[in-house]
């Protein structure tokens, strides 16, 4: 960060079938060099619930904001995005809607022969993830014990949410990042190229699966950091 300026403030947003701890070890990392962070707890009800939810984080921070999503928080932050304090995005192994578009649309284009995310019929409107199948899709990359007790710790996450359109998307008018996971089963690689390409994104690759938030913190943090370098110039 400069010398003299005050750092953005990173705002956390984290995606379906996981709640806000997860963003420890990125947490962490942006604590110790200076980053005031918040953690949106989003509810997962539903896409304009959970977009209001970050918008309260949003309302309660000082100068400029970088709002950063992994997965379905990127669909949160394409919709929350356009609060006037929000001066960078970050996409970290996320979707990326277009205007009129939402999660189900992007997946439904999801290539046919590639790997699906093993999401079970929806009970009483929620989702899970396959419980047996969630080290291998989700979290690939950490230990099993983690990836257990992740898959174990799933949060319902409503249907609405996955069906609910974006209305305005940020990324339309506000300069974003993209952190792709070239090892994703949940969100293919081609189609993480495809939406960072498309919302003219900043991208760096790494070789990790969906939790790269968790399995790649410094990867993720840097990004970030990259971002809230860029928002604080243009202060």
């Amino acid at each position: 960060m400069n010398a003299g300026s005050a750092p953005a403030t990173i705002v956390l947003v984290h995606g379906g079938f996981v709640d806000g701890s997860g963003w420890r070890p990125v947490y962490d990392l942006l604590t110790r060099d200076g980053y005031p962070v918040a953690v949106v707890q989003n509810p997962t009800v539903s896409l304009p619930g959970d977009a209001a939810a970050a918008r309260l984080i949003i309302d309660a921070q000082d100068g400029p904001v970088v709002l950063a999503g992994h997965s379905y928080g990127g669909a949160v932050i394409s919709e929350a995005g356009t609060h006037p304090k929000v001066a960078a995005l970050v996409y970290i192994s996320a979707f990326a809607p277009d205007k009129d578009e939402s999660v189900n649309t992007l997946i439904a284009s999801f290539p046919a022969g590639g790997p699906q995310p093993p999401i079970l019929p929806p009970r009483d409107g929620f989702l899970f993830l396959d419980r047996d199948k969630f080290h291998a899709s989700f979290a690939a990359d950490l230990p099993a014990d983690l990836a257990a007790f992740m898959a174990d710790a799933q949060v319902p996450w409503g249907a609405d949410a996955t069906a609910s359109p974006v209305t305005d998307p940020a990324w339309r008018t506000k300069p974003s990042w993209y952190l792709i996971t070239t090892e994703d089963r949940m969100i293919p690689p081609a189609a993480q190229r495809t939406m960072s390409q498309r919302a003219g994104s900043e991208v760096v690759e790494v070789a990790g699966s969906h939790s790269s938030y968790v399995s790649h913190p410094t990867e993720v943090a840097d990004l970030i950091k990259r971002a809230a370098t860029a928002a604080t110039v243009r202060r």
